[in-house]
């Protein structure tokens, strides 16, 4: 028996949920949900009165997948993360794990669905007058693991993260990602099935957001696990998630694969997360924008959104060429996510025969949308 098997707690026998019935045989994918919530709300007593943090949330997140919950503040990402390993109860509605409705669990149960869940924080949450050896051994004595055991599993869980050299230093001697690494490794430490990531990066700066954005793929990869994360920056969700649930108002606004939302967002909400990544308009080109033509010289403005239904990146060359006259890209590009083409490009056509409403025409045999904005001069 292996030191992880040895390590691992199973939870009880499942009591399995035999309502919605009918919605599981129209949506199979469901009955092999890791993680699902039915109609779930949560409300908090407040000083004037109830405050509802979430409302009906239907949701389900596959084993084996990279899940984001991203929302701005108060939208109810972290209530909705904390209802999995119970640390919020909800006020209705059902949370199940692998199709076992842990809302009944008693103590005994609890510890052991908690064990099997690990996660991670934004300010790391380490014990400063203990060492980085101590704060991942930590849980693992509390369990009572024997030392032996302690050890092996500890030195396997501080290479894993690329920590090996930093056994006996303390959280003040460490960096920002380094602390964040100690958080991931004591995450680990029971062989979780499901990491939970509540902001796992706000603190960090960009570079060492993409080390531990990098490290929590791998672990996905390598271990198998189910990553949950929630987060305001949807720069990480581009990163690292598969699919993504955009929260508002403790309600679901917006839900799909990263290359769906991210290509064509539907709410408003979403749109306005994904606006920091995207190319506005540049004011000193906005400032001498025209809805109509001043002079046969002015150059026609055409934006380019490429939503990632299509597989091939645009042929530049022939569209120039089929746009006619002089072509200059002011800005824009196009990137992969999840093996989709996704972008924007902003193009100035002068000298073209054709009309704006033609070369509008012509340009959609390349983008998925198309819109002439005007004319400068």
């Amino acid at each position: 028996m292996t030191a992880a098997t040895q390590l691992r707690l199973e939870i009880p026998e499942p009591r399995l949920v035999s309502e919605h019935a009918e919605q599981t045989e129209l949506h199979p994918e469901l009955n092999r949900a890791h993680v699902r919530f039915i109609g779930l709300g949560k409300t908090y007593e407040g000083k004037q009165g109830p405050v509802a943090a979430l409302h009906g949330i239907d949701l389900a997140i596959q084993r084996g997948e990279v899940f984001g919950i991203i929302g701005r503040s108060g939208a109810g990402k972290s209530s909705l993360i904390r209802t999995i390993n119970r640390l919020e109860q909800p006020t209705s509605g059902r949370v199940l794990i692998d199709q076992v409705d842990i809302g009944a669990f008693d103590e005994d149960r609890l510890v052991a669905l908690r064990r099997r869940i690990g996660m991670i924080f934004q300010h790391f949450n380490l014990m400063s007058a203990k060492t980085v050896w101590q704060n991942v051994e930590l849980p693992l004595r509390v369990a009572g693991v024997p030392k032996e055991n302690r050890d092996r599993k500890v030195r396997e869980l501080l290479e894993l993260v690329g920590l090996q050299g930093k056994h006996n230093a303390y959280p003040a001697q460490l960096s920002g990602g380094q602390k964040q690494r100690v958080g991931i490794a004591r995450a680990l430490v029971h062989d979780p099935a499901i990491l939970l990531c509540d902001e796992a990066t706000s603190a960090l700066d960009p570079e060492t957001t993409q080390s531990i954005l990098g490290l929590l793929r791998e672990i996905n990869q390598r271990l198998g696990l189910t990553i949950i994360l929630i987060t305001h920056e949807m720069a990480v969700i581009r990163e690292i998630c598969d699919r993504v649930v955009v929260l508002e108002h403790g309600r679901i606004v917006e839900q799909g694969p990263v290359w769906e939302v991210f290509g064509n967002p539907q709410h408003e909400v979403s749109k306005t997360l994904l606006a920091p990544l995207q190319h506005a308009l540049p004011p000193e080109l906005q400032s001498r924008l025209h809805t109509q033509p001043q002079s046969s010289a002015d150059a026609v403005v055409l934006r380019l959104q490429f939503t990632g239904t299509a597989q091939d990146e645009p042929d530049i060359a022939a569209l120039f060429s089929a746009l006619g006259g002089r072509v200059r890209l002011l800005q824009g590009g196009v990137e992969r996510i999840q093996g989709h083409v996704l972008g924007q490009l902003l193009l100035a056509v002068t000298g073209s025969p054709f009309a704006a409403e033609e070369l509008h025409q012509r340009a959609a045999q390349w983008a998925q949308q198309v819109e002439v904005l005007g004319y400068v001069v």
